[in-house]
């Protein structure tokens, strides 16, 4: 008897720690997602504080891209081998310093380094966060556990233009980064003091880092290169992108314990069409948010409050959605799920195309919820899938790309934005005369998402003649 209380004990014990494993996790992708669209609706504030131009606003919101996807799979191997714990909880404390940084910022010039320091955090977080997630469930409930993930995120996602609409405009955008840092204290302390186990896969093997050292040359030079287009100074970067992937591929495949194990890519279709699928949606929708900030604050005259409130609609409906989405995949081939996701995602933004200055806000607010309805279909889903192609000790590798393959549509989807002002817009603060111009570059960028979405529901339907 004393036997059976003690292994009921221990699942006990151990069905805590999964809770409290998951609870971590889950306030840490409410985290950074919550930074990220609270900051875009804080962005035209922060512009008239500092002056910023369209081109300025751009890079303040892809510095912290760019640095997350240049370090995201470096950090995910350094998790495998010497602890996903460790490297989460320093990214929690580097986020955390980076906001309280933002918080006391004083001038323009250091925005953009400090969210990029903030990036680089985010991405020791993402480079663990689901790795440690999958290793802690069994796979018949990692759909689930993927599920309540994903509505973090989009939790994050709903209550960051609602208070960070609100915190802007009636304490000031700076407020915003005090929340970070209050938050990320708290799952510090929650990590040190009650979260058990280390994740530990690979540890006897040596860090790539000629590999890591030109992985992240790769990213860098592309996204500066694209952030020039059209002009002629573009190429040059993008040229030497190129050449810093062929250099990395021949690097990656004579690497003893390399950092982007290249044969998740060369053997496993499933793995890489799930990417591509979630590369395009990532590419089609981050901006979204962003653009309708710039289009319901000047074109419509509203708040940032009023704003955030037009678009709360999408993030809470992926909030809702994606646990009950997360755990029908562990019941369903989750690729069928997912492809679905990506159609309901790619109609819902077609009415954004044809975008007006007398287009309803009720009209915008509903194509908001079709598309959070969308995104909860896809995301979790297409996650599962992923990680459910590889093999454990490859978890926090795979964990990373599937997080890069998010931060560099992320990237795209800005470079995009920021590509498309740049030809409309110039160098120039946005003020009233330039008005048409805003709305015919919002109007561009959505006419160009459509086509990538309509471009991932083949990946996606491709990818599901693949599915176990």
């Amino acid at each position: 008897m004393g036997d059976v209380q003690k292994i009921n004990g221990g699942a006990w014990a151990l069905s805590a720690d999964r809770r409290i494993t998951l609870l971590n996790i889950s306030l840490s992708s409410f985290l950074t997602p919550f930074s990220g669209s609270s900051f875009s609706i804080a962005l035209p504030s922060i512009s008239s504080e500092f002056g910023l131009d369209a081109v300025a606003m751009n890079w303040a919101s892809l510095a912290f891209l760019l640095s997350s996807a240049v370090f995201l799979i470096p950090f995910g191997k350094l998790a495998d081998m010497h602890g996903r714990k460790r490297v989460y909880t320093l990214g929690i404390a580097v986020f955390t310093l980076s906001s309280a940084l933002l918080a006391a910022c004083p001038s323009s010039a250091a925005i953009v380094p400090l969210r990029a320091l903030q990036g680089i955090g985010s991405a020791m977080v993402f480079g663990t966060g689901v790795a440690i997630l999958v290793s802690s469930s069994s796979p018949a409930e990692r759909g689930s556990t993927l599920g309540i993930y994903s509505a973090s995120v989009y939790a994050g996602l709903s209550v960051g233009p609602f208070l960070g609409g609100y915190m802007t405009q009636n304490l000031g955008w700076r407020s915003i980064f005090v929340f970070n840092v209050v938050l990320g204290l708290s799952i510090i302390l929650l990590t040190i003091a009650r979260m058990r186990g280390e994740w530990r896969e690979d540890g006897e093997k040596r860090f790539d880092l000629m590999g890591s050292a030109a992985y992240g040359a790769m990213f860098f030079a592309l996204m500066y290169g694209f952030s020039k287009i059209p002009q002629a100074e573009s190429i040059p970067p993008i040229v030497l992108s190129l050449l810093l992937a062929a250099c990395l591929l021949y690097v990656e495949r004579r690497a003893e314990n390399p950092v982007l194990d290249v044969r998740l890519f060369t053997g496993n279709r499933a793995f890489v069409l799930s990417n591509l699928a979630a590369l395009v949606n990532y590419s089609a929708t981050y901006s979204v948010t962003f653009l309708l900030s710039l289009y319901l604050q000047f074109l419509k005259a509203m708040t940032p409050q009023q704003a955030g409130v037009v678009m709360i609609s999408s993030p809470v409906l992926q909030a809702l959605i994606s646990p009950l989405a997360g755990r029908l995949s562990d019941r369903v081939k989750p690729a069928s799920i997912a492809t679905i996701g990506m159609a309901v995602t790619t109609f819902s933004l077609l009415p954004f195309v044809f975008l007006s200055e007398g287009t309803p806000v009720a009209g915008v607010s509903g194509s908001l919820a079709l598309l959070g309805v969308g995104l909860a279909l896809f995301s979790s889903p297409n996650t599962n899938y992923i990680m459910g192609s590889v093999d454990r000790r490859l978890y926090g590798v795979a964990s990373s790309i599937v997080g890069t393959m998010r931060l560099t549509g992320q990237m795209l989807s800005q470079g995009t934005a920021m590509m498309t002002f740049a030809l409309y817009l110039g160098a120039e603060e946005i003020t009233q005369p330039l008005f048409p111009q805003l709305l015919s570059s919002i109007r561009a960028c959505f006419v160009i998402f459509f086509f990538l979405c309509t471009l991932g529901v083949v990946a996606s339907s491709v990818g599901r003649r693949y599915s176990p």
